[in-house]
């Protein structure tokens, strides 16, 4: 155990005061009650700062720190390339999808193609995503916070996915997404500051090691060490070639998962769609980009340290936890309570998407009469917790034997993105598409996912949700024709569409696809 009382004191301070501000934060006017809007969508009141840091800290958790981290030590910064280029696609989605969502009001991604097909492919939709979001998400949040936690403290791995699971229903349950979305300004402050904290504290350690003193100096022996792992673009002969082939994580599949993430998953597209006005969106939008610049020193540096102080780890996803042992006692506190925070964020924010989905597209949907606005919210609490605690149950017997629980998660779902981001991309810009086109699509994407899988496992997972997109859209394509379809009722109209950005928004597009490239072409 690393952990001692002051450690502990600092964890159990900085829970409390997370969840008093949460219940200050949801509190509601005397005599009033929480309606759908309130609960599912903080009234559409979010503020743009508010918006980027819960989309960080909705993205950023166990899976990201001590899995990303974890690749870090395998692979080394190449890792990186999907919080850096992420940052091109959270543009994107700010200046095409998000015009188009805010303007038809929805509340849920599932929704959206219901207003734009049928209840049908919503439905299909609304029941992939509870799965993924409960078997996968969940899941690997809540097994590698507690992998964590036992490494750190010595607690019981079935403590550890306890105590998360109370920690995130604690204020997510009652205030909903405004509860979740505000405390996350607190949750991204304290994850960007424990890692880099991290990262400094490993960098002067390597330092020490040889005989040496400051962070640029640990800096300069860690590239001396181990000049591979700072390789942005893999060779084929790399071990890990499979899961980053080389310039095709730059050009290829790579963005098929980015876009489907960033544009269509609902419980990121959440904190948009929860903002004040579209420009307010936008700069949130754009502040998370730029948060984005700094994760590969927050969540990747720390496992390539960990591959010069602990190179015999059994385990890759040891290489966080093990970094943090390092940090003197109250910091080691301090830092820990930033993993919790990570960790809890996005608990909160998966259930309370799930409890979106399954109130507003299945629940509603499917129900013979009328249900009031305070029942739904109270379907939308127990289905959290519901969700929550399948999670914990599923956690060990789903990943307790992974090697990487990162490259799991992204290997997964990875079967299923190519269909959805065809779904969505013909949804809103070819009004010719039809309900039984995208189910065509949705269903090759599916087939042809698992036979890929099946009979060439060696093809990288990149190069597979390539290939799977392109079939799914010809197979989209030949359908409406097959149908000899016109214009869809419900069809898109973009002239309707206002896609004009700010000067502000264009000028940081700039700056920051201009960061990339300089990056990339010193790590080449």
């Amino acid at each position: 155990m690393y952990f001692n009382n002051l450690d502990f004191v600092i964890v159990i301070t900085y829970c409390i005061l997370l969840i008093s501000i949460a219940l200050f934060i949801s509190k509601t006017p005397k005599g009033t009650k929480k309606n759908t809007e309130d609960y599912f969508l903080a009234s559409r009141s979010l503020p743009w700062w508010a918006i980027g840091a819960s989309l960080i800290a909705a993205n950023i958790s166990a899976e990201q720190i001590i899995g990303m981290s974890g690749q870090g030590f395998v692979v080394g910064m190449a890792i990186a390339t999907y919080e850096l280029t992420a940052a091109v696609a959270l543009i994107v989605m700010a200046k095409y999808f998000l015009p188009i969502f805010l303007k038809k009001q929805i509340y849920t991604m599932p929704q959206f193609l219901e207003y734009r097909f049928d209840k049908r492919v919503s439905l299909v939709l609304a029941f992939f995503w509870l799965a993924v979001y409960v078997f996968i998400n969940l899941t690997s949040v809540l097994w590698l916070g507690s992998l964590a936690i036992n490494s750190l403290t010595g607690f019981d791995l079935t403590f550890g996915l306890v105590f998360l699971a109370l920690l995130s229903l604690s204020y997510s349950l009652w205030g909903g997404l405004k509860a979740v979305a505000l405390t996350d300004i607190l949750q991204v402050v304290l994850l960007i500051f424990g890692g880099l904290t991290v990262s400094v504290l490993a960098l002067h350690e390597i330092a020490s090691m040889h005989d040496g003193s400051g962070v640029i100096y640990g800096a300069v022996k860690v590239f001396e060490l181990l000049p591979e792992k700072f390789d942005m673009i893999l060779s084929v002969e790399n071990p890990s070639y499979r899961d980053l082939p080389g310039v095709w994580v730059l050009i290829g599949g790579l963005w098929i998962a980015h876009f489907a993430y960033w544009g269509f998953n609902q419980y990121i597209t959440q904190r948009a769609l929860a903002a004040k006005s579209l420009p307010e969106a936008q700069k949130g939008v754009m502040f998370a980009a730029y948060l984005k610049l700094l994760m590969p020193f927050v969540v990747v540096l720390p496992g390539i340290c960990a591959a010069v102080i602990f190179p015999s780890l059994e385990r890759s996803d040891q290489a966080y936890p093990m970094m943090m042992s390092l940090l003197p006692n109250g910091l080691l506190g301090l830092t820990f309570a930033a993993l919790i925070a990570a960790i809890i964020s996005s608990l909160a924010s998966m259930t309370n998407s799930i409890s979106t989905i399954f109130t507003i597209d299945v629940y509603r949907n499917l129900s013979s009469k009328e249900v009031s606005e305070a029942s739904l919210v109270k379907i939308g609490r127990n289905v959290a917790w519901i969700s929550v605690l399948i999670a914990v149950i599923c956690a060990k017997p789903l990943l307790g034997s992974m090697e990487s629980a990162f490259q799991y998660i992204q290997n997964f779902t990875g079967f299923f993105t190519p269909g959805i981001l065809v779904i969505f991309l013909v949804a809103l810009f070819w009004n010719r598409a039809t309900t039984l086109s995208v189910l065509i699509a949705a269903i090759t994407s599916l087939v042809l996912s698992f036979l890929i899988f099946l009979f060439a496992p060696d093809l990288p997972f990149i190069h597979r949700m390539a290939i799977v997109f392109l079939f799914s859209g010809l197979m989209c394509f030949i359908t409406v024709q097959f149908q000899r379809a016109k214009i869809h009722n419900n069809a898109i109209f973009l002239n309707d569409i206002n896609f004009v950005t700010s000067k502000s928004f264009n000028v940081n597009t700039i700056v920051i696809v201009g960061l990339l490239v300089i990056f990339y072409f010193l790590l080449w």
